[in-house]
Formats: C-alpha cells, sequence, structure tokens
C-alpha cells in the first residue's frame, strides 16, 4: 500500500515573520500519527498545505501516492477533515449539510451519513445551533467519514470535550484505521489522547520537524534524570538532549532512560510523558550552553 502522506523538502515563508521548514516525512497506511507542538510552531502551516489551502514555495506533498499539485481533486476526495471549530453554518441542519456535500464529494454515502447521525443520537432537521459541541463534534466526523476517506486529518478535533464525549470520539478514530488501510494525522495539545491511540510522533518547533519517532520508542525509551547540582556537574553533557534546572532539582531529557539509570545510579529517573516531552523540549536549555 502506497504511504498515506509523503511530504518531501516542504517550505513556506511568510514575510520575515515565521518560515515552515524545510520539511520531509511520510506517514505510512494504517496508523495514527499525533502532530504535536506549541501555538505558532508550524502545524497548521503544514496542514493547509496537505489541504491545498496554501501554496508552499517548494517541496512535494503526495496523498496515497498521488502528487497533490497535479492531481488535487483525487487527493482532496481521499481527505477527510475535523477542525477545532465547526466550520458549519448554524442555521443549516444536517439534512442541508447531506446536501450541499453531495454535490462535491463524488463518494458522498447519504446511507452510511444517516446511520452516523442515527450511531450518535443527531436529528437531522434540527439546526446546528441547537446542537452542544459534543453534538457538533460528531456531526463534523459524520461528514468526514460519510465521502469514505482514506485519510483523516484532525486539527484539535476534541478540544473542549468532556471525557466520555473524548472518549467515544476517540474510538470512531481507532475503529477508523482498524483495516490497516486507513491513516489518521492527529494535530492535538491533548499530549494524553496521543499517549492511548498514536503510533507514530511528529514534533515540530520554530518551523521545524525536530521529532519524529514512534510513540512507543518515546514512551519506552526516553526519561527524565533528576539531580542536584553536584550531580548535574558529572552528568556526560553528550547524554543530554536538554534540561531545566527548577526550585529543588534539574530535570535532564535523556533519549535512553535504561542506559542512564544505570550510568547515573544516584539520580532518580522517571518516566516520561509527550507532555514532559514538549515543555523540556521547547523550554529547556541546550547543554551546549553549558559546555
Amino acid at each position: 500500500m502506497a504511504e498515506a502522506i509523503s511530504i518531501q523538502n516542504l517550505q513556506k515563508t511568510y514575510d520575515s515573520s515565521f518560515q515552515l521548514g524545510p520539511v520531509s516525512l511520510s506517514i505510512p497506511g494504517g496508523i495514527i500519527a499525533g502532530l504535536i507542538g506549541e501555538n505558532g510552531a508550524g502545524k497548521t502551516t503544514l496542514i493547509k498545505s496537505l489541504l491545498g489551502i496554501i501554496r508552499p514555495d517548494s517541496g512535494q506533498i503526495s496523498v496515497f501516492g498521488r502528487d497533490m499539485n497535479r492531481d488535487e481533486a483525487q487527493c482532496k476526495e481521499d481527505i477527510g477533515l475535523v477542525l477545532d471549530n465547526m466550520f458549519f453554518p448554524e442555521l443549516l441542519t444536517p439534512r442541508d449539510i447531506a446536501s450541499s456535500l453531495r454535490s462535491i464529494y463524488k463518494n458522498w454515502d447519504d446511507a452510511l451519513f444517516r446511520q452516523y447521525l442515527k450511531d450518535f443520537s443527531l436529528p437531522d432537521n434540527k439546526p446546528i445551533k441547537t446542537f452542544s459541541k459534543g453534538m457538533r463534534k460528531k456531526l463534523e466526523i459524520s461528514a468526514a467519514l460519510a465521502h469514505h476517506p482514506k485519510l483523516l486529518i484532525l486539527d484539535e478535533p476534541t478540544s473542549g470535550l468532556d471525557p466520555v464525549v473524548r472518549s467515544e470520539v476517540m474510538n470512531i478514530f481507532l475503529q477508523f484505521i482498524c483495516d490497516e488501510e486507513h491513516s489518521i494525522l492527529f494535530s492535538t495539545h491533548i499530549t494524553s489522547d496521543l499517549e492511548h491511540c498514536a503510533d507514530q510522533i511528529l514534533f515540530m518547533d520554530g518551523g521545524q520537524l525536530v521529532l519524529n519517532k514512534s510513540r512507543d520508542d518515546i514512551l519506552d525509551g526516553y526519561g527524565i534524570l533528576k539531580c542536584d547540582e553536584q550531580q548535574f556537574a558529572l552528568i556526560d553533557r553528550e547524554d543530554m538532549l536538554s534540561y531545566r534546572k527548577n526550585k529543588y532539582n534539574i530535570e535532564v531529557l535523556v533519549s535512553d532512560r535504561t542506559a542512564m539509570a544505570r550510568k547515573y545510579p544516584d539520580c532518580v529517573m522517571d518516566a516520561i510523558t509527550l507532555e514532559d516531552l514538549m515543555i523540556l523540549m521547547i523550554k529547556g536549555e541546550k547543554p551546549c550552553q553549558v559546555c
């Protein structure tokens, strides 16, 4: 099966204020790739480039082997989109939404859309303005899936949802990829969602892709070594990815916590979360600053 997404040397510059890339990455079919990074890191620019909303200055984007520049219409047919903010006009009903999208997507499936509405207990004849945020999100997911996409692009899809609805939504996404022929690119600040479902983690900072590893490699391998000033002075700089001094100790990000625990037995070694990783890589200092 072709890669779900292939990006080669993608670059976009906005005056002198921001530059994306160059970014190169690939996302295999049948997985969930989590896209993380602070606001302004370049995640939205990357997603908009994938969707053809903005034109990059250079680089190549392929979706399931199709070049976005040469076959944009078919690429978009293969993509379902779920955003943080609802983009359907609030005066419309789900029935109205189906009527509009039927003319846009050649693979639009009315029966499938109605089935999702039934599964989600969503009325098809009430205006969207009467829906709760959870209902709106379910409607958006229903619309995204009803044209049989191969790839879902999710931008903060669970933001603001209560834990019960979030769990329900996450189960839908997991079902989507269970046949190993569909893929998801999932951008979120709720990194705990990715710890439960993502196969691959893409970490962006300052317009660059600074980390591209499997979730298991990160959560099972990386760690936080905690030490005092005297212990910190004895740690090899090459063993540090970054560090942060706190009021009571120093936290050091390491890429092999098992080996580092053996090497520095007097220090405390903790497992890591994706949130810890983000904070230490973005806010932490680099070891060259203390060389």
